[in-house]
């Protein structure tokens, strides 16, 4: 990391829209030294009064939907009428060597060479939930920075992915046609927390495919229990490449969030958010409390040997170190 500023000097940078600033401030966010935990807390407690302005989109989907190539063409149609936008693409970490292949950046040239756009790859680092574990914070930088849309592209799908929608307004579930039975991987928990479900790669020879496949959504989502945002999820279908459908879903967007603010839901989702959260900040901070104090440390390396050769069990083990 390069020589840090003060909590004024990253503040000032990202108030003025500096992307270097935010970026670095994104990277000390993530850091997990000790020596930088004050500094980032107090950057971020400045943020926030500069913060919750925006309309935060989480967009997800299996590998191959074609998450990275429709976030840019959402992202260039909405840069092109002046908006600012941010990506938060998630990278996979690896389980074995900790690295992650941080590509999203190159797979959106177009929207990453744009003025009006932000799009800061992180590594998942392990955690469940289909998101880094500073996304949340570094949604606060962003809108703090004058971004009006932040989208948080996920890692693949899978019900753990209640993170994401713990921290979005809109929850956008992309899907593919033509891929055997369409409903088969898709879990109903994340079907329930889809404000929206798209076709992608409605072009060519898919846009029969897409057509059916949109007609089971439909059918499907009639099955699940009405939506606590008093919203009826909509199904459409799209195409990155042509660019049919990307306006629609943009529209969409709109109207659900005009819909929410209306009927009090936005306001209140986002209260019950910032629950969620503070609670999810305790579990890290004990755990991170717990991992870095010396003593549990030596200890730790004691009990880890009689586990392995079996002399204690690991529950008996986990309650020596919690005690």
């Amino acid at each position: 990391m390069k020589k840090l500023l003060s909590a004024d000097d990253y503040l000032d940078g990202i108030l003025k829209g500096d992307s270097v600033t935010l970026a670095r401030a994104i990277t000390l966010i993530e850091s997990n030294a000790a020596e930088h935990v004050p500094l980032a807390s107090d950057l971020l407690l400045k943020c926030i009064p500069h913060a919750g302005k925006s309309i935060r989109v989480g967009i997800s989907g299996v590998p191959g939907v074609g998450k990275s190539s429709f976030i840019e063409a959402l992202g260039k149609t909405l840069t092109a009428k002046g908006k600012k936008v941010a990506v938060l693409a998630i990278d996979p970490s690896s389980g074995r060597s900790k690295g992650s292949i941080l590509g999203d950046k190159t797979r959106m040239e177009l929207l990453s060479a744009d003025k009006n756009a932000f799009i800061r790859p992180s590594p998942t680092s392990g955690t469940l939930g289909g998101v880094a574990l500073k996304t949340r914070e570094t949604i606060v930088l962003c809108e703090a920075a004058g971004y009006e849309l932040i989208f948080v592209e996920t890692v693949g799908v899978g019900q753990s992915e209640i993170s994401v929608s713990s921290m979005v307004d809109f929850f956008l579930l992309l899907v593919l046609a033509g891929a055997g039975d369409e409903l088969q991987g898709i879990k109903k928990g994340i079907m329930e927390m889809a404000d929206a479900i798209a076709v992608t790669k409605a072009d060519g020879d898919n846009i029969k495919p897409a057509i059916k496949a949109k007609a089971e959504y439909i059918n499907a989502l009639h099955l699940l229990p009405p939506s606590a945002s008093g919203w009826i999820p909509k199904v459409t279908s799209c195409s990155s490449q042509t660019g049919e459908g990307i306006k629609e879903i943009w529209k969409m967007i709109d109207h659900y969030v005009t819909f929410t603010k209306e009927n009090q839901w936005f306001e209140n989702n986002r209260a019950r958010q910032n629950l969620y959260w503070m609670h999810e900040t305790i579990n890290e901070e004990l755990k991170r409390r717990f991992y870095t104090n010396q003593n549990t440390q030596e200890k730790i390396k004691q009990l880890e040997l009689q586990v392995t050769e079996g002399k204690l069990s690991s529950f008996e083990a986990a309650r020596l170190l919690m005690e």
